[in-house]
């Protein structure tokens, strides 16, 4: 790496963390003050309402970065070689024949760490604070009722509640039936409130706790891997995929899945809503190579005209960014209502910006 390949990455480097600080700082505050009355509500002490503000902006960047990513590169790299050239710092290099291609190279790197970066929020750290990002802003530890929906675990066994609470992982009142193929006979039990217990967290785990059950008794029951009576009254549920997600998430649960994840969910048929579920898994896929040759095209635009203002040349950038997401989008929608094939929604747009990237990577000015 030569001396000229350290500036430019340092040049990026500092362009992606201002243009990151900047959107992030720009959606927080439009935010923050378009919710007030969220945080600031309840008579609750000014120290907790902004401890408040502080935890839901922070888990909620991972998101917005997520979402930005590719949109924050391509402004990086704009801003790295608009301001090359408008120092005149671009001329010499290709007067000492050095082709424009070689000198994009440490910002292509810095392009390519910046979209690595994006896959591991997107696979690592978002998976893991799910459960925070599903949170109304005004009930960050789970404290409010939100409504619970039925769910089917695979071992035959159809869940209902009624209202849900987070803290607690608590339904009531709850509805268990267990189908007549697996229980001897079909089972109804209905309990005033139901508690899911995760699977490792005491004797009885990996099911749910029903309390005051009606029937309290039921009569020469001997299934015990599907359900066990530990008091008259009170039983245990065994289920294998219905916990207390299952019964309070929303129609876009599995958004916030990581890729595996996701992989996981198809093989097994679960969840109602497959086809959308097959479309954001291709588009994950197809995710790296359409941030690559968006940056490229950014490029492009930018050292086609190098007699162009760097501001202008951002604008055009936005534009391009504009018809990126219009296209994904547009293809995203028609896989989601079957028009396509998950494949194709996902890799149509890698088949029509390919082309265009390639011909505007040859009219390069060099």
């Amino acid at each position: 790496m030569t001396l000229v390949d350290r500036v430019l990455l340092w040049s990026y480097v500092r362009s992606f963390l201002i243009c990151l600080v900047s959107l992030l700082s720009l959606y927080v505050i439009i935010d923050l003050f378009t919710n007030l009355d969220d945080f600031f509500q309840d008579s609750r002490p000014l120290s907790e309402s902004l401890r408040n503000v502080g935890r839901y902006y922070l888990y909620r960047s991972a998101q917005i970065f997520d979402r930005l990513c590719e949109p924050m590169i391509l402004l990086a790299s704009a801003f790295t070689v608009g301001w090359m050239q408008r120092n005149n710092e671009l001329l010499p290099l290709l007067s000492a024949g050095v082709p424009t291609q070689r000198v994009l190279r440490p910002v292509l790197w810095g392009a390519v760490a910046s979209i690595g970066l994006g896959l591991a929020n997107q696979e690592l750290v978002i998976p893991r604070i799910a459960e925070m990002l599903t949170r109304q802003r005004d009930d960050l530890d789970g404290e409010r009722d939100s409504i619970a929906q039925s769910a089917y675990d695979p071992n035959g066994i159809h869940l209902e509640g009624h209202v849900a609470r987070r803290s607690t992982r608590t339904v009531r009142p709850f509805h268990c039936t267990i189908s007549d193929g697996v229980g001897g006979g079909l089972i109804h039990l209905s309990a005033k409130e139901a508690m899911y217990v995760p699977p490792g967290e005491g004797v009885y785990s990996g099911g749910w706790l029903l309390r005051e059950t009606t029937p309290a008794v039921i009569p020469d029951w001997d299934h015990p891997r599907l359900a066990r009576m530990l008091a008259p009254g009170q039983w245990f549920i065994y289920t294998r995929d219905a916990d207390f997600e299952a019964v309070t998430r929303n129609g876009s649960w599995y958004m916030l899945h990581s890729t595996s994840q996701l992989h996981s969910l198809l093989r097994q048929g679960a969840g109602r809503r497959l086809e959308p579920m097959a479309v954001l898994f291709h588009t994950r896929l197809a995710r790296p190579v359409l941030g690559m040759l968006l940056i490229t095209m950014g490029l492009a635009v930018i050292l086609r005209d190098p007699h162009r203002h760097v501001f202008v040349s951002a604008g055009w950038c936005v534009v391009l960014c504009a018809v990126y997401y219009g296209v994904t989008l547009s293809c995203k929608f028609l896989g989601d209502h079957e028009i396509l094939a998950p494949a194709w929604a996902a890799w149509m747009p890698v088949l029509l910006f390919a082309p265009a990237s390639l011909v505007m990577i040859d009219s390069i000015y060099t």
